[in-house]
């Protein structure tokens, strides 16, 4: 919930669903813009790195919204119930019109806090609800790719895996195109395709919120440039900036007063 625009903040998105009760927010992925608000809602199949602000929220309506982790087994095995559909080479993340089936399981869900006695039983089956209204959606295909082990999607995901476990690394092309078992041409070009960025721009995005995390828990800057794999602090300084707007200790500073952070 937010009861004010805000200024872009960079966060981690996790494979999610958001549906947006009141109000509006933008997200920046990659080189996209996308907005969602109460007639759409948002759905990425990837880890993302995201810069998001609230574009509508007042004091009297503040912005709300609902997000639903997103569980691969539990796709997989609705496909297993579901008709082919012709293969598709989409996006990990995209935004789509609600659909009153989509609105009605949500609100059936959220009724439940309201007798938690019932969320144990219920719960789990308006979830599997959900996702089966997801995947009978417009970004169906999106999630029929992300559900199945041996889709370009998948594959891609598997070195996103990589990146996230080994940021402070150097990375070469050839040895993530190797673990998802393409090309280096073939990878980059889906690579991108899913995230809206290159392998390499990934990869300094998760450098970069991490540097932050570390800078925001009071490491040194010239430390947190290190621990994330900057060999040159002048790099580190001049890349962070130009993500975050300000020099790393100064954005420190400013974090640990206001404590941003981004939110469904």
């Amino acid at each position: 919930m937010a009861h004010a625009t805000s200024s872009p903040t960079p966060g981690l998105f996790t494979p999610m669903l958001v549906v947006v009760l009141q109000g509006a927010k933008q997200l920046m992925i990659g080189d996209r813009v996308l907005r969602y608000d109460t007639a759409s809602y948002f759905v990425a199949s990837l880890d993302l790195p995201v810069s998001g602000c609230v574009i509508e929220a007042t004091p009297a309506e503040p912005y709300v919204a609902v997000s639903l982790s997103l569980d691969c087994d539990a796709l997989a095995g609705l496909l297993a119930e579901l008709p082919e559909r012709p293969a598709a080479d989409p996006s990990g993340f995209a935004v789509s019109a609600v659909t009153p089936e989509l609105l009605d399981a949500w609100s059936r869900l959220l009724r439940l806090l309201d007798t938690p006695e019932d969320i144990a039983v219920l719960a789990p089956m308006l979830e599997r609800e959900i996702h089966y209204r997801l995947l009978q959606g417009p970004q169906g295909s999106l999630l029929r790719q992300a559900a199945r082990a041996d889709s370009r999607l998948s594959q891609v995901r598997h070195a996103i895996g990589w990146l996230k476990s080994h940021y402070d690394r150097p990375m070469r092309i050839e040895a993530l195109a190797d673990l998802a078992g393409m090309s280096p041409a073939s990878f980059h070009r889906h690579f991108r395709a899913a995230t809206a960025m290159s392998p390499l721009q990934y990869q300094k995005s998760l450098r970069l919120q991490e540097a932050r995390r570390l800078l925001i828990a009071n490491t040194d800057a010239s430390r947190a440039g290190y621990a994330v794999g900057y060999e040159s602090a002048s790099q580190f300084s001049r890349e962070y900036a130009r993500m975050f707007g300000a020099p790393p200790a100064r954005d420190a500073v400013r974090l640990r007063t206001t404590e941003e952070l981004v939110a469904a």
